[in-house]
């Protein structure tokens, strides 16, 4: 039963708050990512001198087939209404998986606690907590490093970015679990070098500029798109944190706390040393 009211909860929170996303985006990133695509599709129309030639050499003097790139075409949704429908769908994927580990989170939190601690104003703040934690997590901490970028731009290559970016995540994530959950006053300096360390590694960078291949004009106006979407993408994301705080407590108060109270006036498992949210 509780299990189920937990899906309930983590459901609900995620069509409102994905929902809020979705417009957010709408507002504050899709103009430049429209913008930023109209350079990236004239970037793409001109092609280095004898690639034509090369492709077809390629299809007619090796073993095999010449390659259909019509069928090689990646599916994209059409931009309006459907580009508009699948982001919505993303968003909602994305708000329900955040959902689900905020509530863990809160869960194991107030299992430490005395049931007395169960209460509207202590869930939203716990709740307000762990989502300031999610976006120094998963936003403020690994874009310190790798900034969002618009279409067009050049990137260092994806499995170094995905590795540096999975680090600045878990050490962020472990840098606010021990400040939230270990006692010992050593912990501040366990803090500080798990903050550190994802850059002490360095994050990864493009080779040269990473506009290269466009003229003067492009290269300029697409550099101002890609500092207003680095301030786009953090209103977004600092929107979706907000939202999840506020909509992720009063959900976790309406049905996830009565199981949680539940379970434990039932097995008598409260921690001895409550501790307060703040320290």
């Amino acid at each position: 039963m509780l299990f189920q009211k937990l899906i309930w909860a983590a459901l609900t929170t995620a069509v409102v708050v994905g929902s809020l996303q979705t417009g957010v985006q709408r507002w504050q990133a899709a103009p430049l990512i429209l913008a930023a695509e109209v350079y990236e599709d004239q970037k793409a129309e001109v092609s280095p001198p004898g690639a034509a030639l090369t492709d077809h050499a390629h299809g007619e003097g090796q073993a095999g087939p010449a390659h259909d790139h019509g069928a090689a075409e990646e599916w994209a949704p059409e931009n309006g209404v459907e580009r508009t429908g699948w982001t919505w769908v993303a968003n909602i994927l994305h708000a329900f998986s955040m959902a689900l580990l905020v509530f863990a989170a809160m869960g194991f939190w107030f299992s430490r606690q005395d049931t007395s601690c169960l209460t509207a104003s202590a869930s939203l703040r716990v709740a307000g907590l762990v989502a300031a934690a999610g976006w120094l997590s998963f936003h403020l901490w690994p874009t310190l490093g790798l900034h969002a970028e618009v279409p067009g731009m050049q990137a260092a290559p994806l499995q170094a970015r995905q590795i540096w970016w999975t680090l600045a995540v878990g050490c962020a994530a472990g840098a606010c679990a021990i400040a939230a959950f270990v006692r010992s006053p050593w912990r501040w300096l366990a803090v500080a070098a798990l903050l550190v360390l994802p850059f002490l590694v360095g994050a990864p960078k493009p080779r040269g500029d990473a506009l290269a291949g466009f003229g003067p004009e492009a290269h300029a106006s697409l550099e101002q798109l890609g500092h207003q979407f680095i301030l786009a993408t953090t209103w977004v994301a600092l929107s979706f944190w907000l939202c999840m705080g506020l909509v992720g407590g009063l959900a976790f108060q309406r049905w996830v706390a009565p199981g949680v109270r539940a379970a434990l006036s039932g097995t008598n498992t409260a921690a001895p040393g409550a501790m307060n949210p703040v320290d």
